[in-house]
């Protein structure tokens, strides 16, 4: 049985359903009645944010990777980073890294293309909707990632660094998040959305809208981890 690292707390409430999801997978796979071996370091999101906002992603790194060292010091097999924002230092990550890492992006790139996207869209935080570590992933696999128009990007970023993060969850916010989706399937022609932050899936939690998959890249993220603690 391989232990899970995962660096947390960016932001916390998805690491809560992070740690849930992966238990309850676990147990799913495993009903034996054992819990599975997880280790959480619990970072400052405000500290990330600061510095990605400001550009320093050598600075991002060297953080990230400290906190990966941590892990991996106390008994991490491998790591995970349970957001996506900071998957824009992961190539970086992954190389330094003193354990295997599992990237949210992967499991989010083969998901679409198992389900026949072509053309999906992106919502996230502005720093992963502005990024190219999705579109350049889903690229190399064949697909087109499609982001919101610069108004849309800030009302996301707003409400998902306002509201989500904190567990706040409105209905007028989601309402506003589908009108946002269903303007993007008319006027740019997706034909499904990445949920590309870990907290908006706690607002979105169908697994479609008008007839769009959505996808969760929490859950992708956990199938993963879950497939790696189990691996022979």
């Amino acid at each position: 049985m391989r232990t899970a690292g995962i660096v947390g707390g960016i932001g916390p409430e998805s690491t809560i359903e992070y740690y849930r999801q992966i238990v309850a997978t676990y147990r799913a796979k495993r009903p034996d009645g054992s819990y599975p071996p997880v280790l959480i370091n619990s970072i400052d999101m405000t500290k990330m944010l600061t510095m990605i906002g400001a550009g320093e992603l050598a600075a991002v790194t060297e953080f990230l990777l400290a906190e990966i060292r941590t892990l991996a010091r106390a008994g991490a097999d491998f790591g995970v980073l349970a957001s996506n924002t900071p998957h824009i230092v992961f190539g970086a990550l992954k190389r330094a890294a003193p354990i295997p890492l599992l990237s949210i992006v992967d499991a989010a790139c083969d998901a679409a293309r198992a389900a026949g996207l072509r053309r999906p869209g992106l919502f996230g935080t502005r720093f992963t909707m502005g990024a190219p570590f999705y579109p350049d992933a889903f690229a190399a696999a064949g697909m087109t990632v499609v982001v919101p128009s610069a108004p849309e990007q800030t009302y996301i970023h707003d409400h998902y660094l306002g509201e989500l993060v904190h567990g706040v969850l409105r209905p007028e916010t989601r309402a506003g998040l589908l009108a946002i989706i269903e303007s993007m399937q008319a006027r740019e022609g997706i034909d499904g959305l990445i949920l590309g932050g870990t907290e908006l899936p706690l607002l979105l939690s169908a697994p479609a809208h008008g007839g769009l998959p959505l996808l969760d890249t929490t859950r992708l993220h956990v199938a993963r981890i879950v497939e790696r603690m189990l691996a022979d």
